[in-house]
């Protein structure tokens, strides 16, 4: 298999060259319009790098996953989770961080490249308040760049089409997966059984 190495070979494959809607979109803060993208997005991918290597991690929430403190500026608290804290520990280490954001029922999804600080300042993480639990930290992310992915991904996978949501029975179970890999020590059905009722005590 011949592989490609270098700048010109992968440029000579990518042609024409980026229109100017592809390169219009990109700014260096967030937008009036790219305010209301954050706004109605209650799911963001967070990728992350560090000593360990790279991170991507699923965050959400019941409305906005982040929320807009200024132009320049991106709050996403911490909810539970299981202490792994795979991200908190990249950012420690290296600030740079990459979100995604998905917004049910579009097909456009929104890009943020920037630097993040960890912060459990008490008025913050009190105004995240949810259910009278709170986060234990706060991710502030001063943005660099910024914009707009268009549809062709969420169309050709037909993310928001019910008819093609895959059915409960045709991938492993969370508990199944970890009685395999545990060979046995976690007992999956148990796990399953016990996992809504874990769910709803540590949502927040």
């Amino acid at each position: 298999m011949q592989m490609i190495t270098t700048l010109d070979e992968l440029e000579a494959l990518y042609q024409p060259a980026p229109a100017l809607a592809s390169l219009a979109k990109e700014v260096d803060h967030i937008t009036p319009a790219y305010r209301k993208l954050i706004e109605h997005a209650p799911f963001v991918a967070l990728a992350t790098s560090g000593p360990s290597g790279l991170d991507c991690s699923p965050r959400g929430d019941a409305g906005q996953v982040v929320r807009v403190l200024d132009a320049k500026t991106l709050a996403l608290p911490d909810r539970r989770g299981n202490n792994r804290i795979d991200t908190l520990r990249n950012v420690i280490a290296d600030p740079r961080v990459a979100l995604l954001f998905l917004i049910p029922g579009s097909g456009t999804t929104f890009r943020v490249n920037g630097r993040a600080a960890l912060t459990a300042d008490p008025s913050l993480c009190a105004s995240f308040d949810v259910e009278g639990k709170q986060p234990r930290s706060v991710m502030v992310i001063t943005v660099e760049t910024a914009y707009f992915q268009c549809a062709r991904a969420v169309i050709r996978a037909g993310l928001w089409d019910a008819s093609r949501h895959v059915p409960a029975g045709a991938i492993p179970t969370a508990g199944e997966i970890l009685e395999d890999l545990s060979k046995g020590e976690i007992d999956g059905g148990k796990y399953n059984a016990e996992w809504p009722g874990r769910a709803k005590a540590s949502m927040w």
